[in-house]
């Protein structure tokens, strides 16, 4: 990372950043209860490919390769735990229970809970647009700083995060992340506009026994999204997620 280093040393905005991180990453130290030593493998882990861009620098210095090791790290670790965990569950349930462990969602879950998405280091497009909002790159680099710690930690160190702050909320074989899209649609509405969000039933359809809805949420006159569902709630549910991905599209 000498290359990354001296990049960093010569570009005024860059070393702002990373002394941003440098303060964030000792208090994300103290909220995990853990020490994790050398930061320069975790600023790596936190390096998303819009900041190295920025400098010019090689893609294999962003934090892919860790995502990379961490998302392997993950699925392993999970595996484990929960084969241990319901020791009656067909592969099949497992296969299932594992996926929603592992998916987006529950990563974004997950990275919120610590704030790690505060501490992504982002270049100044990225920045510009909430790229630190954007579910795919907090959840990214929650895999790449489990890959950073499995090779500054180990394989102990990474299963004590994991403990503490994933498997503790896998209390039975239905584990499913649940995201809000309205409410982080409605976080995201009042940073960027004015007036109120509005949702609107735009159809109705099919017989009483089996309903499709298809929901619009507004802004004025202004569509951000459309969605449809078997309810009016999962419809605007997929309406603001529509929004969001819009919005940082």
């Amino acid at each position: 990372m000498k290359v990354v280093s001296n990049k960093i040393d010569n570009d005024k905005l860059a070393r702002r950043k990373v002394h941003t991180f440098d303060k964030l990453f000792k208090a994300f130290q103290q909220r995990i209860g853990m020490d994790l030593g050398d930061h320069e493998i975790y600023r790596q882990a936190f390096m998303h490919s819009s900041f190295i861009n920025d400098l010019h620098l090689n893609k294999i210095y962003n934090n892919e390769r860790l995502e990379f090791l961490g998302d392997a790290v993950l699925e392993l670790m999970v595996s484990d735990f929960i084969y241990n965990k319901f020791p009656k569950l067909p592969e099949g349930d497992l296969t299932k229970l594992r996926a929603n462990i592992v998916c987006e969602p529950s990563l974004v879950v997950f990275a919120v809970k610590l704030k790690m998405p505060e501490l992504i280091i982002l270049g100044k497009g990225e920045e510009k647009t909430e790229g630190r909002n954007r579910p795919s790159i907090i959840s990214d680099t929650f895999e790449a700083f489990l890959g950073a710690l499995y090779i500054q930690k180990g394989h102990g160190a990474v299963n004590e995060f994991l403990e503490k702050f994933v498997f503790v909320d896998i209390k039975d074989a239905h584990y499913n992340a649940v995201v809000d899209y309205k409410t982080l649609l409605q976080e995201e509405a009042h940073k960027r506009f004015e007036e109120e969000l509005e949702y609107r039933l735009l159809n109705e359809s099919g017989p009483s026994h089996s309903k499709n809805f298809e929901s619009g949420v507004f802004i004025g006159q202004k569509r951000l999204g459309i969605g449809s569902g078997r309810s009016k709630k999962e419809s605007e549910q997929r309406a603001a997620e529509n929004a969001l991905l819009e919005i940082h599209g």
